[in-house]
């Protein structure tokens, strides 16, 4: 038994929003069949690096999905698709607003056809306000969120996050608006459509820095890796690299001071409570770097985890793939790509005590599923099928 097992998800999603949203219902049970056009199929198919012939990246947010092909602007696709949505418990869709209601498919229209039905609708900036027709990618996103604000090491060079946080983050409170609707659908007996903008989330995820703005009324600018409102927790020099430290109450600052051998500042009224030393910031530092500095990071760590500091190095992603931590939680797991070769991937962060979540199987090759789920859901026959695709609707 699996969380979402018998939930039935459409997922008409490409790149990465919407497709990392699938999997992970997919990963926890779904059953998840990824409804591409049949020529080209998702454009994230085409991103590199390649494995085997085959996307990296693309197999990387599509795994324990089936995959089907169906082109929705022919009328014989459009019909197709209705036939689908009775079957189905969700769709998901990450067009530019307005595309689904030029084809037809929107949630109004759908809805009729199975009022149960929950319609997951992720764009760059909703389905409504004066940007909803733009265009958006997560770069975009970060720069009108205004994290690349906050990001770097000043305001001259606007520095974005690493990953593609605003598509990661949609797509997480896209599963959890999914979630909570069909936690609603067993009290109402109804669907309904779930509205997730890719702004909205990155907004909502700015953390302190708007409660910084309201009760200052400047705008945070960027502190490198320092945090604005506690110190001392940042990246510190140390003699062969760099680690982080992080201070987060009065008691830690003891604990370092006593691991550092700067006991005589534990009560320094300069020093003694978190807002004094955010206003000697300059000066905390240099205190603990002139110590850090002559240590090789991992004697560092070791003598600061001693005293239970909170504090790690700065692992590349080869550490992190090696770490033995992340073994343990089977954070990065292997599974067979479409040639049988192993690849890679991260595991599901998600741990569950009697209803365990499962990576099923790698991406799908395009259209690889088209017989087996248009006979299972449709009752289709392989001639049919057949004539669907010499059609080029599938």
């Amino acid at each position: 038994m699996k969380p979402l097992e018998g939930v039935k998800v459409l997922d008409v999603t490409r790149v990465l929003a919407g497709p990392f949203a699938g999997m992970m219902l997919a990963d926890l049970g779904a059953d998840v069949i990824k409804i591409e056009n049949p020529k080209g199929g998702d454009d994230s198919r085409e991103f590199t690096p390649f494995q085997n012939g085959h996307s990296a990246y693309f197999m990387s947010v599509n795994r324990s999905k089936k995959g089907i092909t169906l082109n929705l602007k022919t009328e014989e696709g459009k019909k197709i698709f209705k036939e689908l949505v009775k079957k189905a418990d969700i769709v998901i869709e990450n067009f530019k607003p307005g595309t689904m209601t030029r084809l037809g498919l929107d949630y109004n229209t759908l809805k009729e056809i199975n009022p149960k039905l929950i319609y997951a609708a992720l764009s760059g900036f909703g389905q409504y306000g004066p940007y909803s027709s733009r265009p958006a990618y997560d770069l975009i996103v970060q720069g009108m969120g205004g994290l690349m604000s906050i990001t770097g090491y000043d305001d001259r060079h606007p520095i974005k996050v690493g990953s593609s946080i605003a598509d990661l983050l949609s797509g997480i409170f896209t599963v959890i608006g999914i979630l909570s609707a069909l936690y609603a659908r067993r009290k109402t007996k109804r669907g309904q459509m779930v509205d997730v903008a890719m702004l909205d989330c990155l907004v909502a995820a700015l953390e302190n820095a708007v409660a910084r703005y309201t009760a200052s009324g400047k705008s945070p600018a960027p502190t490198g890796n320092a945090h604005p409102s506690i110190c001392p927790f940042e990246t510190l020099k140390t003699k062969d690299g760099f680690a982080n430290i992080a201070v987060g109450n009065n008691a830690l600052w003891e604990k370092v001071c006593k691991a550092m051998g700067l006991e005589k500042y534990i009560n320094d009224p300069n020093y003694d409570t978190n807002p004094k030393r955010i206003a000697n910031r300059e000066k905390v530092i240099n205190l603990i770097t002139e110590k850090t500095k002559t240590k090789t990071t991992n004697e560092l760590l070791k003598e600061l985890m001693a005293e239970n500091v909170p504090c790690g190095p700065i692992n590349t992603i080869e550490d992190v793939v090696n770490d033995p931590q992340i073994k343990a939680r089977e954070m990065i797991v292997e599974i067979p790509d479409p040639t049988g070769q192993m690849l890679k991937v991260q595991g599901i962060p998600i741990k569950f005590s009697d209803t365990p979540a499962e990576i099923k199987c790698s991406a799908p090759e395009l259209g690889q599923h088209n017989e087996e789920i248009y006979n299972k859901w449709l009752h289709m026959k392989k001639s049919h099928i057949k004539k669907l695709k010499e059609q080029g609707v599938i």
